[in-house]
């Protein structure tokens, strides 16, 4: 069988995301997620050929997870289509600032960044190791999510911060979604007919995690998450920007150790520390519409939130081609695109409502003709990891 196709995997604290994607037609022959891995409740749900199945996993983490999806694929005569396994790997710190083929060499430099994203790197690379055990003859490749900001110049990710901190222990801003910001840049300079090169963009990925981009010459120049993904816009869970002495205040007040203040702010803040309803945008404009006042509040945060961040971007570029909109939330809620154009007019963006309602017109515009241009581009971080892994697995 022609080995066209590239395993994704994405191995979050205790779920694994997993897809099969031909990188040059796109096609994803089946894709699904495994679960609370770690418990005595782990399942595996995927679709395959429009056919929705789920198994129960038992007490399995993430190596039996993988051993089932493998599985999974041999019952379905996928394995030999495989040519490599692309993993999303969150931090990869000031040393990769393009993906990477995983070596022992390259590997070793991974484990020594764990420290940059303890809750997330290790986790990745148990996907690495797990494929190293079952697999081992299987190239892998490894797509950061930092990488696509490694173009910040110093004076945007630098923290005002005493220098050695950045000198002895990496202090300063990262960056994170850099594959769904590389992947609409992409898409956006060939819908505009313009090389990516020429190409000026401020991008919001909205999700339940979310951020945002200023892209100038097809490259980040700014960015709002920081060290770590906390930093920035409110997001589904996340606080996003606070005053730094509110760890302290919080302390005191409320009688808690300084590490116990950082949880609340990853898992209980954001829309759903607002709203006290939900981290999920569709369930906060329900209780809005029926007059919840903390879900509108949570709503309007929000959006000012997004627009502010986009406003300050904007000075890291010499022109506008194009705000773009992306992720789930940016990708379907048309009321908070809605209220974060509105907050924008100031740089000439004025919405088309009956093109927000359609999520744009075949281009994705939901600007008026008049307006400084809007744009709808639903992401695809999957094939732009399945695309680096092809290219960098065909080269070996």
């Amino acid at each position: 069988m022609d080995k066209k196709n590239t395993l994704v995997l994405n191995c979050g604290s205790s779920s694994l995301k997993f897809a099969v994607i031909d990188p040059i037609s796109g096609y994803c022959s089946i894709q699904g997620l495994a679960e609370k891995l770690g418990s005595d409740q782990a399942t595996l749900s995927f679709s395959y050929n429009d056919s929705k199945q789920s198994q129960d996993l038992g007490l399995a983490k993430h190596g039996q997870a993988i051993e089932a999806v493998l599985s999974l694929l041999a019952e379905h005569q996928l394995m030999d289509s495989i040519s490599g396994v692309g993993h999303r790997v969150v931090h990869g710190g000031e040393a990769f600032s393009e993906s990477i083929v995983i070596n022992e060499a390259n590997l070793q430099t991974l484990q020594s960044l764990n420290h940059l994203a303890p809750l997330h790197n290790p986790v990745n690379l148990l996907g690495v190791e797990a494929i190293q055990s079952l697999m081992p003859n299987l190239p892998q490749v490894a797509v950061f999510d930092t990488a696509f900001h490694q173009t910040l110049p110093q004076y945007a990710y630098m923290y005002a911060l005493p220098y050695e901190y950045y000198e002895q222990h990496g202090v300063r801003r990262y960056g994170f979604h850099g594959s769904s910001f590389r992947f609409v840049t992409q898409q956006a300079a060939t819908l505009l007919q313009k090389p990516t090169e020429e190409c000026h963009f401020l991008i919001a990925h909205l999700g339940n995690g979310c951020s945002a981009c200023a892209v100038k010459n097809g490259e980040s120049v700014d960015t709002s998450m920081g060290l770590t993904p906390l930093e920035g816009l409110a997001m589904g869970t996340r606080s996003g920007d606070i005053d730094p002495s509110m760890m302290q205040f919080l302390s005191d007040r409320l009688d808690l150790s300084i590490e116990d203040t950082t949880p609340p702010l990853k898992k209980k803040s954001g829309l759903l520390g607002l709203s006290g309803i939900s981290n999920d945008r569709r369930e906060i404009q329900s209780a809005a519409e029926k007059g919840d006042e903390r879900a509108n509040l949570a709503i309007e945060v929000f959006a000012f939130r997004v627009a502010r961040y986009l406003g300050a971007l904007a000075v890291s570029l010499p022109s506008i081609d194009a705000l773009i909109f992306t992720g789930g939330i940016g990708e379907n809620d048309r009321l908070s695109r809605s209220l974060i154009l509105e907050h924008l007019s100031l740089l000439g963006f004025q919405l088309d409502g009956d093109l927000n309602q359609k999520n744009g017109d075949e281009l994705g515009r939901i600007s008026t003709p008049a307006s400084r241009l809007a744009l709808v581009i639903p992401t695809n971080e999957e094939l732009m990891i399945a695309q680096d892994t092809q290219k960098l697995v065909t080269q070996l």
